[in-house]
């Protein structure tokens, strides 16, 4: 633990060189940091999307639409109840996106919303730097690698994990509602072997997430196996998710397998979303609304395995 605290303060002191501020200036205060950290992985996001979408600018600007359906996945996000599922049922149900360029439109168009989310809950709820900072490391980890090859999965492959991950989903909304994901400890952060845990296991769950498993229900059950606080949760969660979106873009990016249009109208509409619920929303009942998700992405999950069927029987 002394190791990784004396490496983060040597990066710290490297950031400041580069910025040119005063020794003493933000000292003690890695939270500062890493959201500085996340500032510069937004610039990598923006630079990667502009020099990578000259040839898809040719869709046009996004209908009201697909801004719509960024303000109401992200406004729902932002209280903890994902966006990757829902806009996954309205894409597939509504046929507004190809099924192999799904996992890369999630990807990219909702990493500003939630880049947002990450501004507004790790500033505002108190949980250990360490842990945050290892366990937000780790999802990196997970996603660059799962997208390298999500990225160039032909459309049969992605059916089939999408389907998967859709049917995880939707039992991990039952979950949540029926109690069985949630938090009863109290911890702020953990060390030895349970802080190894968590760093596998969002490792792993930053892997998932490049074909659409959404982060927010897992991650849950891994801050309640290792005993830490349901608050503490929200700024693992939002800035594991921020971090590994602006990381994972590039793959996506570079193979082509998005939608600009849809992109940019969960971007616009999200940040909106993710503005209005973080702020202004502090109190609302979402049992109901998570039972009827969870009802819509079961049904996606079945329709997108079938998808995958009628693929195989075609070729």
């Amino acid at each position: 633990m002394t190791e990784i605290s004396a490496f983060f303060i040597e990066l710290v002191g490297l950031f400041k060189k580069i910025l040119g501020l005063p020794a003493g200036a933000m000292n003690g205060d890695p939270i500062s940091w890493l959201l500085l950290l996340l500032g510069a992985f937004v610039v990598f996001y923006l630079v990667t999307f502009y020099r990578g979408t000259l040839k898809k600018r040719s869709e046009g600007a996004p209908r009201p639409l697909l801004i719509g359906i960024g303000f109401i996945t992200n406004f729902f996000d932002t209280l903890g109840i994902g966006s990757y599922a829902t806009t996954t049922a309205i894409f597939k149900g509504w046929k507004l996106v190809k099924d192999e360029w799904i996992p890369g439109t999630l990807n990219i168009g909702h990493t500003l919303p939630t880049v947002t989310q990450a501004f507004i809950f790790i500033g505002a709820v108190v949980v250990d730097p360490v842990t945050l900072v290892l366990m937000i490391l780790a999802a990196i980890v997970g996603a660059v690698w799962g997208a390298r090859y999500v990225a160039n999965w032909p459309r049969r492959n992605i059916q089939l994990g999408m389907g998967t991950a859709l049917f995880i989903g939707a039992f991990l909304f039952a979950g949540r509602n029926l109690g069985y994901i949630t938090s009863s400890g109290e911890a702020t952060g953990v060390t030895g072997g349970l802080l190894v845990l968590g760093v596998l296991g969002n490792i792993f769950l930053g892997a998932l997430m490049t074909i659409g498993v959404g982060l927010y229900a897992p991650c849950m059950l891994l801050i309640s196996a290792i005993g830490m606080s349901e608050k503490a949760a929200f700024p693992i969660m939002m800035g594991s998710c921020a971090f590994l979106m602006t990381g994972a873009t590039k793959p996506f990016v570079t193979a082509g397998s998005f939608s600009f249009k849809a992109v940019l109208g969960l971007a616009i509409g999200g940040v909106a979303g993710s503005l209005v619920a973080g702020l202004w929303v502090k109190d609302l009942d979402l049992v109901k609304l998570r039972w009827g998700v969870a009802v819509v992405v079961l049904y996606t999950g079945i329709a997108m395995l079938y998808s995958a069927y009628k693929e195989k029987k075609a070729s």
